[in-house]
């Protein structure tokens, strides 16, 4: 493990202070910003184009028709605000999955409509299923064991009841001075990958589903988390309280991979209506459920693949051949309109690029908009797109890679955008301190020489261009949102949606029209 001494911004600005002398080019005046910021804010169309993506085409998961409906619809809209070269990217994703019906009913020893949803790629139950529940006690394969032809037929539960707290912890995350302190500071080094702990959990959770299998039990049901604390994110130190009282965040019950192991069918419970069932069967009371799931794989037909990237350009002018790519990840998990995660960056996207299109300005370079598939399985469509049009993956650096001058992404819910992370790009923060004064009013505070991950412009950094992520207050994202079944229109706040979409449009601008392209690192 490497470690790195502790620097701040002020360190990087100084470092970089003589990266970004250059007098910024025509189109980059005052009246020009003015004009993208009221049609950001003033005429902003941001929570419109969310409302077809949440509650219209959501939940748009990976290999969906309803996916590719929200492609069709996005590509519809970049038609009708005069964009050029709309298309879709296709690359190999997997089967898609999508819930058709899905019910759960505490039947014994009294009736409950119990709240749950089915993991994401679970098979179907063999229509209803009435089947008694049996507490399965094991830690270990050898405590599977102790099961051995007790299953058959049987629903299984297999975690202890949890607690549930009063909603008394950090549920709203607005970051505090201290919380933007630390955005300010670049921590040391870390190892990377899953730790021990991580990979014996994953074997075991193989070793159950094979076990369940092979004796035949009927469907396990779950809670989630053995915690109600989530990380706040970007690698920051601020966790938030889960809100639990019917959110629930499911995890994976099966793979995209139809050659893959079977596994049973599977279901996410809210953590009170777990928790009942556990305590009924430690009290020795008979317990039967009623259970019907009903999933639809979408088999991967298409030769070019299940994924779809969603792309579309304003054409630049003199310097038309470098790209300011902006990006944000239209897929969602399967459970609800996913309007924070990620209709908001997605939305706020198009609204940028409608800004500038609408206005009538003319960028030097072309200014292209990417609606990513398959950020939830990994980043999937930006490194494919990434592979197919920069870096090849073997490390080959296509003709293109030089043409990128930036990408920008958003990805972290509905709040409002306070800075953005430098990536440790000396060169690039200067220049973004710069351009954030122009919305510093707006909310925009300064620019983090901090790196983060685990969204979409990690694949362009990872292919040696200058790639980045915008800083937003989180609020409800992880305490509610984030991958839960209450990912709703409802959560969002048209505000702070609007305002993205400004910062947004600003940043392409200026990033279209600098003399320079960003520096690389």
């Amino acid at each position: 493990m490497r470690m790195r001494h502790v620097l701040t911004l002020t360190g990087f600005l100084l470092a970089a202070a003589s990266v970004s002398g250059q007098a910024p080019s025509a189109g980059l005046d005052r009246a020009t910003i003015t004009r993208i910021r009221a049609e950001a804010i003033d005429r902003s169309q941001a929570v419109d184009h969310l409302w077809w993506l949440s509650e219209v085409y959501g939940p748009r998961a990976t290999g969906t028709p309803a996916f590719e409906a929200a492609s069709q619809w996005a590509m519809k809209k970049f038609t009708e605000w005069g964009l050029t070269n709309v298309h879709q990217e296709r690359f190999p994703f997997g089967q898609g999955w999508s819930i058709e019906r899905f019910s759960l009913h505490l039947v014994e020893p009294q009736t409950q409509a119990l709240i749950g949803q089915p993991r994401w790629n679970s098979p179907s139950t063999n229509g209803p299923v009435l089947a008694d529940v049996v507490y399965v006690r094991a830690a270990t394969e050898d405590d599977l064991g102790k099961y051995q032809g007790q299953l058959r037929g049987k629903i299984v539960v297999m975690q202890p009841v949890r607690a549930v707290r009063l909603l008394d912890g950090r549920v709203v995350l607005r970051m505090t001075e201290a919380d933007w302190s630390e955005t300010m500071v670049v921590p040391a080094e870390t190892a990377a990958g899953p730790s021990d702990r991580a990979r014996a959990a994953a074997q075991f959770a193989a070793a159950v589903q094979r076990f369940l299998v092979s004796e035949g039990a009927a469907a396990l049901l779950e809670r989630g988390s053995d915690g109600d604390l989530s990380a706040g994110g970007s690698d920051l130190s601020w966790q938030t309280q889960r809100v639990d009282g019917g959110t629930i965040f499911p995890g994976n019950g099966g793979s995209r991979d139809p050659q893959a192991p079977a596994q049973v069918p599977s279901v996410t419970m809210a953590v009170e209506h777990y928790n009942r069932i556990v305590r009924l069967l430690e009290h020795g009371m008979p317990v039967k459920v009623e259970v019907n799931i009903q999933a639809k794989f979408h088999p991967e037909t298409n030769p070019e693949g299940n994924g779809i990237n969603t792309v579309a350009e304003i054409r630049g002018t003199d310097l038309a051949n470098e790209v300011v790519v902006m990006g944000a990840h239209l897929d969602s998990y399967p459970y609800a309109g996913g309007a924070t995660d990620n209709g908001t960056g997605s939305a706020a996207m198009m609204e940028a690029v409608r800004v500038i299109q609408t206005l009538g300005l003319k960028p030097r370079r072309t200014i292209r908009v990417a609606l990513w598939a398959g950020e939830e399985q990994g980043l999937l469509g930006s490194r494919a797109y990434v592979q197919r049009h920069f870096q090849d993956a073997n490390g080959y650096k296509l003709a293109e890679h030089a043409t990128v001058a930036a990408y920008f992404n958003l990805d972290n819910g509905t709040g409002r955008i306070l800075g953005i992370w430098g990536q440790g790009n000396a060169g690039a923060m200067k220049l973004f301190q710069q351009w954030g004064e122009s919305v510093s009013d707006l909310g925009f505070r300064s620019t983090s020489p901090r790196s983060v991950g685990s969204t979409d412009h990690s694949s362009f950094e990872n292919a040696g261009l200058p790639g980045f992520q915008f800083i937003q207050e989180r609020l409800e994202y992880n305490s509610r949102t984030h991958h839960s079944n209450m990912d709703t229109f409802d959560h969002v706040q048209p505000d702070d949606l609007k305002q993205q979409g400004a910062v947004a449009a600003v940043f392409a601008w200026y990033a279209a029209n600098w003399p320079e392209k960003l520096p690389r690192k």
